[in-house]
C-alpha cells in the first residue's frame, strides 16, 4: 500500500528517492513549472543548458530522468512535460505519466504545480491513477510502486487544500475499484457475482463507528418477474447466469437535494442472436462499465459525506446466445407496462436501462443521470476518448461543467425532434427498440431512454468510447478499464449538493 502525505517542504531539500517536477513550453524554450523554484535555484545557470542537452521541450507526456549527483537531496530528478498550459488537466496527466516512469523508488516527492486545491487534487489523483495496475490473474508479482508519496504544496496547512488532498484519494480509490470490476474476466463477474461484489463493497464502506451508511438491495430474477422488469429479464433470459437489479440508497441527514444514478451493467455482450463479429467481443466484458461507475460514485459520495441523497440503480444481465434468447421481432413489456418491439438484440443496453430509469424516476429525484457504454455510433462521432452527453439542456450543461472540473472529456449531443417519430415506428408495440437506419443511432438511443425518465430533468452519458482503453496508457488513464465518469459524477453531486 502506498501512503500519501501533504507537506510544504522544499523539493531541493526533500530526502526522497526521487523528486518529480514539471516542465512547461515557454516562449524561450523549456522551463521548470511552478513548484520547482527551489530546484531551479539549486541548478542555477546550469539548468537551461542541462534542459537543452537533454532535448527536453516540455511537451505533454514527455519524461526524462536525471541523476542529481548531489545537487539536490534526492538522488533522482524526474522531469515531466506539462505542455503550454499547466492547468489541472495537464497536471493530472503529467502526474499519471510520472507514476509509471518512477519504478523501484521507496519514496517519491511530487513538486508539480500545486498552489491551489484544484491542482493538489489533480496531482494526487493523477499519480494514484497513473500507477494503477490489475494483477489479480497473474502469478505473484512484486510491486514497484513507492511506499511513500509526498505531495509538496505551498498551502499544505490550509483547510481547503487538505480537504482537496484527502478527497482526491477517496475519488481515486473509487475509480480504481471501477477499473478492477471492468477488468475482471466476464466468466468471473456474472450478474449474480457482480451483485455480490457490490454488496461486499457496501458492507466494507459501512464498517465502523461513524462510517457512511449505504443501503444495498439486490433484486433477483424472481423479484424482477414480480415487478414486471421485462427489459432486464428479456436481455438476460439467454444466459445461464440470471439477471439482477442492484439498488443503492445513500440518504444523509439534512440532504436537501436528491440525485438518481442509473448505470448499464451488461457483464458480457455477445450481441445475442444478432451476434457480434468475433473480434468485436474481445472487450465486451467492459459493457458493465456504466454500472460500475455509478455504484462506485455512490460509494465515493457517501465516503466524502456530501449532503445529498443518492439513489443508484444498476441493472445487470449477460447478453448471450441460447435457445432461450430473446428474438428479433419479440415484444417485451417493460417495467411500468410500455411494450417494446425488439429488432436488434445487440441493442440491449437501452432495454435494461429503460426498466431501471423508470424505477429511478419513481424515487422522485431532482435529477436523473444515466451512464452507459451504449452505442458504437457515439464512438464513430466522438472517438474513443470523449463521451457524449444528451438530455435536458440545463442538465447537460451542468454535466459538461462537472466533467471539465473532473478532468474528463465530454461533448453535448442533440436529441432531434424527428427521433421521436423513429422510436414510435413499431407497428406492433408502443416503441421500437431499433430501426436499422445507419444515421443517428446514438441519438435514437437517447430518445428511447428519455421515454422512461418520467419527464424529470435528465441527462444520458454515452461512455462507449472512453470506458475502455484498448491501447497503451496515456497520462493518468491506464490500459483496460478506465473508470471513466466516476469523477464527473462525484463532481456533479458536489456541485448539486452545494
Amino acid at each position: 500500500m502506498t501512503s500519501y502525505t501533504l507537506r510544504t517542504a522544499s523539493p531541493a531539500k526533500t530526502r526522497a528517492d526521487a523528486v518529480v517536477v514539471g516542465v512547461v513550453q515557454g516562449a524561450k524554450g523549456a522551463d521548470l513549472a511552478a513548484g520547482a523554484d527551489d530546484v531551479a535555484k539549486a541548478y542555477g545557470r546550469k539548468l537551461r543548458p542541462l534542459l537543452a542537452t537533454l532535448g527536453i521541450a516540455g511537451k505533454a507526456g514527455e519524461i526524462v530522468k536525471v541523476p542529481t549527483s548531489g545537487t539536490l537531496s534526492s538522488p533522482l530528478l524526474v522531469l515531466v512535460g506539462l505542455g503550454k498550459d499547466p492547468g489541472p488537466a495537464a497536471v493530472r496527466r503529467a502526474a499519471g505519466a510520472a507514476a509509471r516512469a518512477v519504478t523501484n523508488a521507496a519514496s517519491v516527492a511530487l513538486a508539480l504545480p500545486a498552489d491551489s486545491p484544484e491542482l493538489v487534487r489533480a496531482v494526487t489523483e493523477g499519480w494514484s491513477l497513473g500507477g494503477y495496475t490489475f494483477t489479480s490473474y497473474k502469478k505473484a508479482t512484486t510491486s514497484t510502486a513507492p511506499g511513500d508519496v509526498v505531495v509538496l504544496a505551498p498551502g499544505a496547512r490550509k483547510k481547503d487544500v487538505i480537504a482537496a488532498f484527502e478527497e482526491a484519494q477517496i475519488v481515486a480509490r473509487a475509480v480504481a475499484a471501477t477499473r478492477d470490476w471492468v477488468n475482471t474476466p466476464p466468466g468471473d463477474l456474472t450478474p449474480p457475482a457482480f451483485a455480490d461484489a457490490v454488496v461486499a463493497a457496501g458492507k466494507e464502506l459501512s464498517q465502523g463507528r461513524g462510517a457512511p451508511k449505504v443501503k444495498v438491495t439486490v433484486r433477483d430474477e424472481k423479484e424482477l418477474a414480480e415487478l414486471g422488469c421485462g427489459g432486464i429479464l428479456g436481455v438476460g433470459q439467454g444466459s445461464a447466469a440470471p439477471p439482477r437489479l442492484v439498488e443503492l440508497t445513500y440518504a444523509p441527514r439534512g440532504a436537501k437535494t436528491h440525485l438518481a444514478l442509473v448505470g448499464k451493467g451488461i457483464t458480457f455482450d455477445s450481441g445475442g442472436l444478432t451476434i457480434k463479429p468475433a473480434a468485436s467481443m474481445n472487450e465486451m466484458k467492459s459493457d458493465m462499465a456504466g454500472a460500475a461507475a455509478v455504484v462506485q460514485a455512490t460509494f465515493a459520495i457517501a465516503a466524502l459525506g456530501l449532503p445529498i441523497k443518492v439513489s443508484a440503480f444498476a441493472p445487470m444481465a449477460e447478453n448471450m446466445v441460447s435457445g432461450a434468447s430473446v428474438r428479433p421481432g419479440d415484444v417485451l413489456t417493460m417495467y411500468g407496462g410500455t411494450t417494446v418491439e425488439v429488432l436488434n438484440t445487440d441493442a440491449e443496453g437501452r432495454l435494461v436501462l429503460g426498466d431501471a430509469l423508470l424505477r429511478a424516476s419513481e424515487t422522485e429525484p431532482d435529477v436523473i443521470l444515466d451512464v452507459a457504454t451504449l452505442t458504437g455510433h457515439m464512438v464513430v462521432a466522438l472517438g474513443d476518448k470523449i463521451a457524449g452527453v444528451m438530455g435536458a439542456d440545463d442538465i447537460v450543461d451542468q454535466v459538461l461543467a462537472a466533467g471539465r472540473a473532473a478532468g474528463e472529456e465530454l461533448w453535448p449531443m442533440p436529441i432531434p425532434e424527428h427521433m421521436d417519430e423513429r422510436i414510435h415506428s413499431s407497428k406492433v408495440a408502443d416503441l421500437a427498440q431499433h430501426d436499422w437506419i445507419r444515421w443517428g443511432g446514438g441519438l435514437f438511443a437517447g430518445a428511447f431512454l428519455r421515454e422512461f425518465t418520467g419527464g424529470l430533468p435528465w441527462a444520458h452519458l454515452d461512455i462507449a468510447g472512453p470506458a475502455f482503453a484498448s491501447g497503451g496508457p496515456s497520462g493518468h488513464v491506464t490500459s483496460g478499464g478506465t473508470g471513466f465518469a466516476v469523477t464527473t459524477l462525484v463532481e456533479y453531486a458536489r456541485t448539486l449538493s452545494a
